[in-house]
């Protein structure tokens, strides 16, 4: 395996964490923010994870999200935080937990695979 494709060693994996700020344009009707959203923000926190754990970009594509939706996220910004499960050659997979960041209580957990191209 190439040492491109490693994640580094000695050292805890940083766990990239975003937020998604609040928006009318992100909801549903009465403030409730889409599913679709909240799917778009792990998947894009994922990649940040995996280029973070791989050390620089390396092209890679969704082939698997699952999202268990817990409570809605109304009127309040979201927080992802990601996990790198495992790095590897061919395929890499992870976890991401929503939150709500107004009460910091769980909004969705997220497990993805991606095919490292």
């Amino acid at each position: 395996m190439n040492r491109r494709h490693r994640p580094p060693t000695g050292s805890s994996p940083a766990r990239p964490c975003l937020r998604m700020a609040f928006s009318e344009r992100l909801c549903r009707r009465g403030g409730v923010i889409c599913g679709q959203a909240l799917m778009a923000l792990a998947d894009t926190s994922m990649v940040i994870a995996m280029v973070t754990a791989n050390g620089g970009y390396r092209p890679m594509t969704t082939v698997d999200q699952t999202t268990h939706f817990m409570r809605a996220v109304a009127s309040a910004d979201v927080l992802a935080e990601a996990r790198v499960v495992r790095l590897g050659r061919t395929m890499s997979f992870g976890r991401v937990t929503l939150t709500n960041a107004s009460d910091n209580k769980p909004v969705a957990m997220v497990s993805s695979a991606f095919a490292m191209l």
